[in-house]
């Protein structure tokens, strides 16, 4: 099947490595535009954009769908458009271009979780299970029909072991389903208008954790913790970043202290404990918590960071 590729960040490459490995054919590579990422404020191509021209398929970089993409697209004369994580809004122009439409790979069981975040959003309400959807793409955000979903249970996987696992089972369904939407025996399931619920992105004030709030809450925020929206607190006056945590009862402390008790490190919440196991200072590297914890001095408590 000849295929038009759209997609940006790391959790779309297993996508177009499975297109490539099973056969099809990736006529082109749709990807926003290379951009400063890290301490180097250096231009990094895309993730896909790297993978893409590793595999030797060409790229078109942009951020919306103007005339020049447009030719580009009908140019490659796709029989299916496959996205995943791009990042651009697809007129309806541009969906009619594929006799086939455009299937996308959404991380969430739909309709639950539409939207840019949802990951983070089903981490941190504490859903027991997550998973992947292939849908159409359709007018409205994540509104289309879909035709297959993979199940993934949550547990207390972080934010980046959970993105890779639903990326693969992501780009594995997105492969089987092809082969059924070329001979038209895929089954199409409209979402249920009830069960929606919305993925907004995650701002990182929600991420502060807060002597306030419960110990479950918080440790939730660290385990939906990512690079872009931190899990963070302040200490002694300094910022740290909470790498990993759990709630805990082998220690009960007051709201807002920090205690250090045989190489463990608790933080009282406002209902319990939650023990930090790995952190990173700002400007230093990560570190277990007894390692880090091991220069506080004083009676020590925490606060939530700005």
């Amino acid at each position: 099947m000849r295929v038009v590729f759209m997609g940006t960040p790391e959790f779309a490459v297993p996508s177009l490595q499975a297109l490539a490995d099973a056969g099809h054919e990736v006529a082109l590579v749709f990807t926003r535009p290379d951009a400063v990422r890290g301490r180097g404020k250096k231009l990094v191509a895309s993730p896909v954009k790297q993978k893409a021209l590793e595999l030797g398929i060409p790229v078109f970089e942009t951020t919306r769908m103007t005339d020049e993409a447009k030719v580009a697209i009908a140019k490659a004369a796709p029989d299916v458009m496959c996205v995943v994580a791009y990042g651009c809004i697809l007129p309806d122009d541009v969906l009619a271009m594929a006799p086939l439409g455009a299937v996308n790979v959404h991380a969430s069981l739909l309709p639950r979780w539409r939207g840019a975040a949802p990951i983070q959003r089903s981490i941190l309400a504490g859903d027991a299970e997550t998973g992947v959807s292939i849908m159409r793409v359709a007018h409205d955000l994540d509104a289309g029909a879909w035709c297959a979903q993979v199940s993934v249970p949550v547990g207390e996987k972080g934010c980046m072991e959970l993105t890779a696992e639903l990326a693969d089972a992501g780009a594995k369904a997105l492969v089987d389903v092809l082969p059924r939407l070329s001979d038209g025996t895929v089954e199409w399931h409209e979402q249920d208008p009830a069960g929606v619920t919305l993925a907004a992105k995650v701002r990182k004030e929600e991420m502060r954790l807060d002597p306030a709030g419960t110990a479950a809450a918080n440790a939730l925020r660290v385990q939906a913790s990512s690079d872009t929206a931190p899990a963070r607190l302040v200490v002694a006056g300094k910022g740290v970043r909470a790498m990993t945590a759990r709630v805990t009862d082998e220690a009960q402390i007051a709201a807002g202290v920090i205690e250090v008790q045989k190489k463990h490190v608790y933080l009282g919440c406002a209902d319990g404990t939650l023990e930090l196991t790995a952190v990173k200072p700002d400007g230093k590297k990560e570190m277990p918590a007894a390692a880090w914890a091991s220069g506080l001095r004083g009676d020590l408590t925490w606060s939530r960071a700005e």
